[in-house]
């Protein structure tokens, strides 16, 4: 590795001053908004998809499609999203993004067919795919190595603020109107439920002009002096030494594309790999099972339906505090630990949860546990949001964020973000039929991909704790 590192205290952390890194979570914070979009655009929705589905007279099916159309858009979002923000720089993508968000709030709002929703829906899902891509990407190329852990990771709390946000604003709105499907002046409460995310997306594309651009990104295209100044506000120390660390690391780049991605014995590179295994498995434990069919877990245990909204809240409540968990501990414990511990938990949970539904009877059509069972399941339930929320929430979009050479970490963060939410995809559309079929089975799966993540993290995941970008490049 470069000489210029080898003075630097544990393996090139330099001591932020608190100005300075007072600063950076300013700036974290503005990137991070992406990430509140992100949870608040995807969850919005599930307070509106009944009164949806009565309002254009469709079923099931294309109801289901219309919600998940977003998790496609977002597919796309995060495979563009690399190639956007190596060529434009990546404080221009997340003003990209906050405009797609303001555009599919107001489409959203005003469909004229459920395709025409399902359409905006697709748009509002590209955004949440670029956003899901920039943010760990600026966070971690303005981030000291002392406090990347914990400033990545508020990509994953605004994530659930989003999260929570979105069903009390759903809640309120519901309750004003008398219900979703009621009139609230103009327009369906529903309609206002969708339309809300305007506020969000406008702010976050206003403070993304205030926020300065990567310093690496400006190196890469020839902006030394503002790369300077860049790295003077968020670091101090010798930036001297760090200009040339960075130029180093950067000389014989050049735009990353898939190509660069190839392995020498082709394939994909093995880092590459580990990115879309890190991804897919997040997603193939069922943390979206929770958020996205809920309602279908608190029915099952006898909590009335018109309760739903603030049992899902209450859920939220602890995915938040989960993310407060892994902020303390990210950066003091390193990101192993914390994968291992939380795999640990959630192949617990899982399974507990499966044994519960596997007492399940069919009562008028719906699941209904014994009270012993219920009791368990509910546990289960939030304690693995609760080891999710500090493990493999916040874990992941801090590894994708770290793990990936500088040569090719937009288009390799690409892939992995890609896959992650094609995983997404396929999760929340099988679900309703992997239910049908047997909902103890159903987590059962979970409980064993939870389970393969133990193996997955002991043999495959490298800590990064304490590291700088440049240090990762082998």
């Amino acid at each position: 590795m470069s000489t210029v590192a080898s003075p630097r205290p544990s393996g090139g952390v330099t001591p932020t001053a608190p100005a300075r890194l007072g600063f950076v979570t300013r700036i974290a914070s503005v990137a991070a908004l992406g990430g509140f979009m992100f949870g608040y655009d995807t969850a919005v929705i599930n307070g509106a998809v009944t009164a949806i589905r009565d309002h254009f007279g469709v079923g099931t099916a294309a109801t289901g499609l219309t919600v998940a159309a977003a998790l496609l858009g977002s597919a796309v979002g995060a495979w563009i999203a690399g190639s956007l923000a190596d060529r434009h720089g990546r404080t221009r993508v997340m003003q990209i993004a906050a405009l797609l968000f303001a555009i599919s709030a107001v489409g959203s709002a005003v469909p004229f067919a459920i395709w025409d929703l399902g359409a905006w829906r697709f748009v509002g899902g590209i955004a949440i795919g670029i956003a899901s891509v920039i943010a760990p990407t600026y966070i971690a190329e303005v981030a000291p190595a002392a406090y990347r852990g914990r400033l990545a990771s508020l990509q994953q709390l605004a994530i659930v603020l989003g999260i929570a946000i979105s069903q009390l604003v759903d809640w309120g709105i519901a309750a004003a109107a008398g219900g979703a499907s009621e009139k609230l002046g103009p327009l369906y409460a529903w309609q206002w439920m969708l339309a809300v995310a305007v506020v969000p997306a406008v702010l976050y594309g206003a403070l993304s002009l205030r926020i300065p651009e990567s310093p690496r990104h400006l190196v890469a295209v020839g902006r030394t002096a503002e790369a300077r100044d860049v790295l003077a506000r968020v670091e101090g120390g010798d930036v001297d030494a760090r200009m040339a660390e960075l130029e180093q690391s950067l000389r014989s780049e050049h735009r990353s594309s898939l190509k660069d991605l190839r392995g020498p014995r082709g394939g994909l590179l093995p880092v590459v790999w580990i990115g879309i295994a890190l991804s897919v498995l997040q997603q193939f434990v069922g943390i979206n099972v929770i958020f996205y069919y809920s309602s279908m877990l608190w029915q099952s245990v006898g909590i009335e339906e018109s309760n739903s909204l603030l049992i899902s809240f209450s859920t939220s409540i602890i995915n938040i505090v989960g993310t407060f968990v892994a902020i303390a501990l990210v950066d003091r414990i390193g990101r192993k630990p914390l994968l291992l511990i939380g795999s640990i938990g959630m192949t617990v949970a899982l399974g507990l949860a499966a044994w519960s539904f596997s007492a399940a009877t069919i009562v008028n059509g719906d699941p209904s546990l014994p009270e012993l069972q219920g009791a368990v399941a509910l546990v289960a339930a939030n304690a693995f949001v609760l080891f999710f929320a500090f493990s493999w929430g916040p874990g992941v979009w801090v590894l994708l964020g770290e793990i990936f050479p500088n040569r090719v970490r937009a288009a390799a963060l690409a892939v992995a973000a890609a896959a992650q939410w094609i995983a997404n995809w396929v999760i929340t559309t099988a679900f309703p039929s992997m239910a049908d079929w047997s909902l103890s089975g159903s987590y059962l799966v979970f409980t064993l991909f939870a389970g393969l993540s133990i193996i997955f993290v002991a043999r495959f995941v490298t800590e990064t704790k304490g590291r700088t970008l440049e240090s990762m490049e082998g």
